[in-house]
């Protein structure tokens, strides 16, 4: 170490690596912790848009500038997802980089987005319901809950061709800011890297799934409160395609518009570009990746290390094909230990019905049948 501080970015290429290494940390959590943070990420994707509303409504400065505020005020949902933590979704989306890299399996990416998406339904749903207790929507007259009901009709009025493109458009934007954030090395890179993309996905009117499940079941709240109805100016008409199948129309259009505009426009495409076999540069990035990762087996002596024992212990029960493990690496009983008796290591483990073996730092040892 020689005390020098880097403030410099981190490059392209570095990004991708380290979003391969995110993409599998985010696709082997357990279950539960997976579920609560995308909780927490819908009830932070539903506060941004709850404060979008609020600013947007009766401003006043014309269409450009409101829409331009209004995003700057949505950037809230995805500095607290970033920053706190928590899991997104549309975010999760550049796991995909992982997948096609083959360091995930098409069920683990599948497992995540399943689980990260229901989870962050239950979280904007439940800001919906804490925000409508609140009465906010009856602020100025009611033209907040007006604003949330018009946003509401908007968005369940889309055809599917225009949702999915927006949606497109949306997530590419989304993954973009992500993306950003891993350049960064401080909060503050990551809330400038987040700020620009967002604003402009949502000043240019694009689809956000998540969001989605704010906006339209507030303004399904919204449609049954007469006062909000009157302060909309809106007539029973208009009310006609705000309901339960407009609201999974919209979802499934901006959804499926979502993962193409996260999964291929930015995750895939990066991929090829920096991280795709035999792409100048990245074999020595994944090679100085290992060796800078790889823990030190000297344990002192003229003999050098020795490795005795290798256990591989899987994350869930049997063994799943191809998956991470814990390595337990333990000196001879012959050789003095120093107090260093017992080394643990992360390591990639395989399995099949001939044989268990384990990797780790090109070291490779048999281990018996189990």
């Amino acid at each position: 170490m020689d005390g020098k501080v880097t403030v410099d970015a981190h490059p392209p290429l570095e990004m991708a690596e380290r979003m391969e290494d995110v993409g599998v940390k985010k696709a082997n959590m357990d279950g539960w912790s997976m579920f609560a943070l995308a909780v927490l990420a819908g009830s932070f994707i539903g506060l941004g848009a709850d404060f979008f509303t609020v600013v947007i409504t009766d401003s006043g400065l014309g269409f450009g500038v409101t829409k331009l505020l209004g995003g700057m005020a949505f950037c809230l949902g995805l500095i607290l997802v970033v920053v706190a933590g928590a899991e997104l979704f549309t975010g999760n989306n550049l796991i995909v980089m992982a997948w096609v890299a083959g360091k995930l399996t098409l069920g683990q990416v599948m497992r995540n987005w399943l689980i990260v998406y229901l989870g962050n339904l239950v979280g904007s749903l439940g800001t919906v319901i804490f925000t409508y207790l609140t009465n906010q929507w009856a602020f100025s007259d009611y033209h907040v809950g007006a604003t949330a009901l018009n946003i509401a009709i908007s968005k369940v009025g889309l055809s599917f061709s225009t949702a999915l493109a927006r949606g497109i458009l949306c997530n590419a934007l989304v993954c973009l800011a992500v993306w950003l954030t891993l350049s960064g090395r401080s909060v503050t890179d990551k809330i400038l890297a987040v700020l620009f993309p967002i604003t402009a996905f949502v000043a240019a009117g694009f689809e956000h799934s998540i969001a989605n499940m704010y906006f339209i079941p507030m303004g399904l709240l919204m449609r049954a409160e007469p006062q909000v109805v009157e302060a909309a100016g809106r007539v029973a008409a208009d009310l006609a395609n705000l309901n339960l199948q407009g609201f999974l129309h919209n979802l499934f259009a901006v959804t499926t518009g979502n993962i193409f505009g996260g999964g291929f426009l930015v995750a895939v495409v990066y991929w090829f570009i920096y991280r795709r076999p035999g792409v100048l540069g990245a074999e020595e990035s994944a090679k100085a990746s290992r060796q800078a990762k790889a823990p030190s087996l000297a344990m002192g002596g003229a003999r050098g290390p020795r490795l005795t024992r290798f256990a591989c212990a899987p994350r869930s029960r049997g063994w799943p094909g191809n998956g991470m493990g814990k390595a337990i690496a333990a000196p001879p009983a012959d050789q003095p230990s120093e107090g260093q008796s017992v080394w643990r290591y992360r390591a990639t483990c395989t399995h099949s019905p001939k044989k268990s073996s384990a990797a780790l730092s090109g070291f490779r040892t048999q281990l018996p049948r189990s």
